[in-house]
């Protein structure tokens, strides 16, 4: 189907007008096109016998001017492609912002038509763009009044679960928590989806819309073109100032009080409800606090939430919808002008408010939140049921979270290390135009945390729903079918999901695990150093084996400590990522007879015994185990954060021009430097937390694994942009921008000059 035809099929028809009429600027380009067609044959024709003298000229004419010592090359004036047609900018008209394209070719040949498009293009975009403004203002004011229906709602529960009068100070703070909790979580999704929903995979199918023969045929080059600019679309992401969020984050929880402010509406529609309405009679009553009325106030809650999420969603497919039509329009007009301005028009539709499955992970964290409170899963009731769901689901579902952490500070690292100009591309060895920008590793990771955020809930809603509450197997193996399904698309040869970066991950992953077989590169190694990150992650997994592999899901039971060979493999389990890197510096050693790498494996060395120390003191919580477990724990920690400076980083030096760092800086800011240096040392010692237990927030102890787990995790993407900038300034290969490619055939001199 064209895209025409499957852009208006997706259209919300309310707002039909308000979408850009892109079969208006289609006839526009079609114009264009009939004019160029008929001004430019012979010029096409010359242009084709050109084309096959290039390759020829430019070899020959490189040889000539080298043999002939004719001096130093000189640049040649720049192709007029090469310059931007158009430039885009913000003005403010009537006190609103809009935006407006200038056309810097007029003098060319069918000028008065690029100019006439780009007029009537930037009304369409500014008619899209002002709508939806328009909406997502409505969605915040909606996302205020929810807020504030749902401190009533907690008053009100207070009030009813209360009936004996028992004091406010006994279950204010959990309860006025959870309250602003929820209040802003409903606040920032209010503002975050709509800014940042660029993602739905709803319109995967678009990807392969045809454009149709209309103007003229489409190369395979061409559609594949097309097919990488609609991810690079549905990745977008502008950060959107949220005065919401910021209000969310003043308020105070709401007291008891806020009651006295509020009335019951009366929504039931009758004759009595009619008459007073023409009467004009208020139609609300006075609070009464059963339990009917709570009933009736978290239903009608629930579905002002559902309606709310709708809203979000329509108002995501709009702003997909619309940012794709925009760039396959200015693709059209591209490939008719051979001109190069959709990136800079995109760039500036990706800057502007039009602004990922981001929103779909918010709008599941917030439903995961009202269904905690809505469920009372954190009354103390259900407690024991709510620490047996920590001790048993709670390591299952962690493991996504350690994932997408990863993976959304790795998108991070792309992001700056594109914008620092580091050549991460080369330096990893990736192919060719084949690795993956911050966009589309943000998309994966969001995509991931969407699903687990969907078995969450599914989970959840399995277990409350009557029908199902008894049959506990059914809502136990939901984390194991997400399991399946990611390591079935890991390994899935078809090319769909980014193929090629799943293989070299899975390639450099192979030869970690051999190590030391293999030699060692440096993303071989880099990987070895993401994985010492993911300890918690390898034990979670151990943890998927034992509870599904014992039965134990069966009866939603935690029988896996009790297991000596569970235990066993909880010290092997923990130390293979560093195993893994002993081994590789071995290996290093052994074939590059460089000293520095042997005082590397001892780092690994001693932080595998502290690992397994910390381990046994967490099993049989002996004294002498505690201090051997501090004792190592604080050397790995010290000589690990020394390494990380020094030889990692390159910093610490002290006669630098730039005391006490490097001579050669990619960010400008040194205090960026000192302050990574000091948050590295901070998070190097979090590990405190899980040998002391300090009872800090009165938060499980699941709760406390998995935090300390994720700041390891953030140290580990921060260690990340400062050992690649320290890798591209310093050890890349001196001014090395191109790899050696192996020619087909060998000249031995020598053995000519034997001859």
């Amino acid at each position: 189907m064209k895209f025409g035809k499957e852009f208006t099929s997706q259209m919300v028809p309310e707002w039909q007008e308000a979408y850009m009429d892109y079969n208006s600027l289609k006839t526009l380009l079609k114009e264009l096109h009939g004019f160029k067609q008929k001004t430019r044959p012979a010029a096409a024709a010359a242009a084709g016998l050109n084309r096959k003298m290039t390759l020829y000229r430019a070899f020959s004419g490189l040889t000539q001017r080298y043999n002939n010592n004719s001096g130093p090359l000189t640049p040649s004036s720049p192709d007029i492609e090469d310059q931007q047609p158009i430039l885009v900018n913000s003005v403010s008209r009537n006190g609103s912002q809009s935006y407006q394209t200038t056309f810097l070719m007029q003098a060319d040949d069918g000028g008065e038509y690029e100019l006439v498009f780009f007029r009537r293009l930037d009304d369409e975009f500014n008619k899209v763009d002002k709508f939806y403004k328009s909406k997502v203002e409505e969605v915040k004011k909606e996302a205020e009044i929810l807020n504030k229906q749902m401190d009533a709602l907690i008053a009100f529960r207070i009030k009813v679960e209360n009936p004996q009068g028992w004091t406010w100070e006994e279950r204010s703070g959990e309860l006025t928590r959870l309250a602003s909790n929820v209040a802003a979580s409903a606040a920032a999704l209010a503002a975050s989806t709509p800014a940042g929903a660029r993602a739905s995979r709803k319109m995967d199918h678009l990807d392969i819309i045809e454009e149709g023969p209309s103007i003229h045929e489409e190369s395979d080059e061409d559609k594949d073109q097309e097919k990488q600019s609609n991810r690079e679309i549905e990745m977008k992401n502008v950060q959107v100032q949220n005065p919401v969020v910021k209000k969310a984050k003043a308020r105070k929880p709401a007291p008891l009080q806020i009651l006295n402010q509020v009335k019951m509406n009366n929504t039931l529609e009758t004759p009595r409800s009619t008459i007073k309405g023409v009467l004009n009679v208020p139609n609300h009553t006075e609070l009464e606090f059963n339990r009917k009325n709570l009933r009736k106030v978290e239903n009608q809650l629930q579905r002002a939430f559902v309606e709310f999420y709708q809203k979000l969603r329509l108002l995501k497919s709009y702003s997909f919808l619309n940012t794709l039509a925009f760039s396959k329009i200015m693709k059209k007009y591209d490939k008719i002008t051979s001109r190069n301005a959709s990136k800079s028009y995109m760039k500036m539709v990706d800057n502007s408010y039009l602004g990922f499955f981001a929103g779909c992970t918010f709008s599941l964290l917030l439903a995961l939140i009202l269904i905690i409170r809505s469920r009372h899963l954190l009354d103390k009731k259900s407690e024991m049921e709510w620490n047996k769901y920590m001790d048993t689901l709670f390591p299952l579902y962690s493991l996504y979270a350690f994932i997408v952490l990863h993976m959304v500070m790795y998108a991070i690292n792309i992001y700056y290390w594109r914008r620092y100009r580091v050549n991460y591309a080369f330096i990893f060895g990736f192919k060719q135009g084949s690795e993956l920008g911050y966009r589309e590793v943000l998309f994966v990771s969001f995509g991931i945390a969407a699903l687990a955020l969907g078995a969450v809930l599914s989970n959840l809603d399995m277990q409350v729903n009557p029908k199902t509450k008894d049959y506990n197997p059914a809502s136990e193996i939901i984390p194991l079918i997400l399991m399946v399904v990611m390591f079935v698309v890991l390994f899935l040869p078809v090319n769909i999901v980014y193929r090629s970066s799943r293989y070299f991950f899975l390639a450099c992953l192979f030869r970690c695990i051999c190590a030391p077989l293999y030699k060692v590169i440096l993303p071989d190694f880099f990987l070895g150093d993401q994985l010492t990150s993911q300890v918690q992650a390898f034990r979670n997994i151990e943890f998927y084996i034992c509870y599904y592999g014992w039965g134990d899901y069966g009866r939603r039971e935690n029988s896996c400590k009790q297991n000596g060979v569970f235990n066993t493999f909880n010290f092997f389990v923990a130390v293979i990522p560093y195993w893994a890197r002993l081994l590789q510096c071995l290996r290093r050693l052994i074939e590059e007879k460089n000293p520095e790498q042997a005082y590397n494996g001892l780092k690994y060395f001693i932080t595998i015994a502290a690992v397994c120390l910390r381990t046994a003191y967490s099993l049989n919580k002996g004294y002498a185990w505690g201090v051997l477990a501090v004792i190592f724990s604080v050397s790995a920690a010290i000589y690990g954060t020394y390494w990380d400076f020094v030889h990692d980083w390159g910093l610490l030096k002290r006669n630098s021009k730039n005391r006490w760092l490097r001579d050669k800086l990619l960010i400008p800011q040194k205090s960026v430097y000192f302050g990574a240096m000091a948050l590295n040392i901070l998070l190097r010692f979090a590990w405190f937390q899980t040998l002391f237990n300090f009872d800090l927030f009165a938060l499980h102890k699941q709760t406390w694994i998995t935090i300390v787990a994720c700041l390891e995790i953030i140290r580990r993407g921060i260690w990340n942009f400062f050992r690649l900038e320290n890798e591209h300034l310093n050890n890349v290969g001196k001014y090395r921008a191109f790899k050696s490619v192996p020619l087909p055939f060998n000249y031995d001199e020598d053995e000519d000059k034997d001859d």
